[in-house]
This record gives structure tokens, C-alpha cells and sequence, in this order.
């Protein structure tokens, strides 16, 4: 196996096989993001691509691989014939696979037709994620994701039309204390627009390098302390409508871990939340991480 760089992947992909058909980020331009920074984008030659599942299928000859996901950060910017290639590859070297998932940047999203991508639904590819990071405009225009709360909403329900899968990762505290209210309320008006089989938030963590963080250290945005986070929590689940969607909150980066589903536990997640509050204990920022 060929991997390149720092390979990242979603929390729920620990157990998958991991390919990557492109290297980097297309993009690479939100303020808040540390990622494939040390990389120039492109999209790898199909048979390098294919070479290494051969060798991990040779690796794995014993084993079934239930689940691929193809990395780096946005493999839906391949060409549509040349997705159909890859998974046309995957059934033939895996035809015990259940599950076959990428990352798909919103503007890719909205590139493909949506004959195409149910064509690529139909030749396997199950499940999307995708980062919203935040249903505001202001703070989308802000952390320069080049995508506005339409286009995100537009882009979800072309992957529904398409009957992919679709998980959405928001980000609590992007906004800043100035946007707490604007962050939470447009997050739940776009989640309810699609709604997604799974949504995920983390809390912002501010990383050296990235210029979110010089912001910070030169007083030009405020982060949210563990309290502010569970006020927008809090905003975001009592206005969001979205019946069946999963929803965590329990990644390492958040204060306290929250997980339901909508819309049947929000009563029990607000009640968590109130509790929280009211104790006072949160996750110390020494355990807290990314």
C-alpha cells in the first residue's frame, strides 16, 4: 500500500479499508482546517489506485473487508466514468463489501447530475460525508468554505435523491461568541432541510498554523468557553427537525458527550444538557483534542 502523507478518515471508518484516489484537499481553504495542508492536490492514476487494492487484497486474502472508504478529502471531484472504474474494481476484489464511502466536498456534490450520482449509487457508492461546518452564511463566508447554507442544503438532497447515505459534520463554536445564536439556528435549519441518516458535532479547537488561530492569538475571534458551547447545543437541538437522523456529540473534542436520535431523544438531550450545565463539569481542555 501506497499511502501519501497523512491520511485522515471519519471516526466511524476505524475499521475500514482505506484508499486514496486523490491526494489533499481540492480545495483546502477553510481557515479552520489543519488538514492535508503538507500536500498538493491531484487526483491519482487509476492504476495506482487499482494496484493497491490488488495488494491489500493479497494482504487480506483471509479476511473479509466489509467496508472501503476512499480518501483524501474529496474523492467525488473524480470524474464520474473514472468513479464507475474504481467501483467497478472494488466488486471485483471485494465482492464480500458492504459498505464503500468518501468524503464529498459540497461544490463536488453539486458538479455531478444526479443521474450521475445515482449511477454511482447504484455501482456502490453507499455513503457521503459531508463537512458543512455551519448552516450561517456569515460564518461559511468567514472560514471561507466557498459554499453558502443553500448550496449545502442543495447538495444533501441531491445525495438523498441519489439514496446515498449522508453524514454531516458541524462544528460548535466556529462562530465565535458573535455568531452563537446565527451558528446554532442556521446548523438546524439546514439539518432539517436534508435530513441526514447521521449528523456529528465537534468543538472547535483552534490550531497552531491555521489562520483561524492567528485570529485568535491576535484577539480578532473569541472562542466559546464550555458553557457558550452547551447555550448553542442547546439552540441547535431544540430547533432542529429531523426525524431518525443519529446524532453524536461525543468526540474527543466536545466538553461534554451527547448522542440520540432525533426526533425522539431531544427531550432526553436537553435534559443532559440542563444537567451539565448545572453541574459544571466538563472535559478539561488537557483531554481534549482532535
Amino acid at each position: 500500500m501506497r499511502y501519501e502523507g497523512v491520511v485522515y478518515r471519519p471516526p466511524s471508518e476505524a475499521g475500514s479499508l482505506i484508499i486514496q484516489l486523490t491526494i489533499g484537499c481540492a480545495r483546502n481553504t477553510c481557515t479552520f482546517c489543519a488538514m492535508f495542508k503538507e500536500k498538493q492536490f491531484r487526483v491519482r492514476k487509476l492504476d495506482e489506485v487499482v494496484a493497491d487494492l490488488e495488494e491489500a487484497r493479497r494482504y487480506y486474502s483471509h479476511i473479509k473487508v466489509r467496508r472501503i472508504f476512499l480518501a483524501d478529502g474529496d474523492a467525488l471531484i473524480v470524474k464520474t466514468k473514472d468513479l464507475l472504474y474504481i467501483l467497478e474494481q472494488i466488486h471485483r476484489l471485494y465482492p464480500e463489501v458492504e459498505r464503500i464511502s468518501a468524503y464529498g466536498a459540497p461544490a463536488d456534490v453539486l458538479m455531478k447530475s444526479d443521474e450521475e450520482l445515482r449511477q454511482l449509487k447504484e455501482a456502490g457508492l453507499d455513503m457521503i460525508y459531508i463537512g458543512a461546518e455551519s448552516g450561517d452564511d456569515v460564518v461559511l463566508a468567514d472560514v471561507k468554505k466557498g459554499v453558502t447554507s443553500a448550496q449545502l442544503i442543495e447538495a444533501g438532497q441531491k445525495l438523498k435523491r441519489a439514496g446515498m447515505v449522508v453524514s454531516i459534520t458541524l462544528i460548535s463554536g466556529l462562530g465565535g461568541t458573535a455568531r452563537v445564536k446565527e451558528h446554532a439556528l442556521g446548523s438546524a435549519r439546514v439539518i432539517s432541510a436534508i435530513k441526514p441518516e447521521y449528523v456529528g458535532f465537534l468543538t472547535l479547537m483552534v490550531e497552531p498554523g491555521t489562520p483561524l488561530y492567528d485570529d485568535w492569538k491576535a484577539g480578532k475571534f473569541q472562542l466559546l468557553g464550555p458553557r457558550e458551547v452547551l447555550q448553542e447545543m442547546r439552540l441547535f437541538v431544540e430547533e432542529v427537525d429531523s426525524e431518525g437522523t443519529v446524532f453524536r456529540a461525543n468526540h474527543a473534542s466536545n466538553y461534554v458527550p451527547l448522542k440520540g436520535t432525533f426526533n425522539r431523544d431531544k427531550e432526553e438531550m436537553l435534559r443532559q444538557i440542563a444537567q451539565a450545565e448545572e453541574a459544571g463539569v466538563f472535559r478539561p481542555d488537557m483531554f481534549r483534542g482532535i
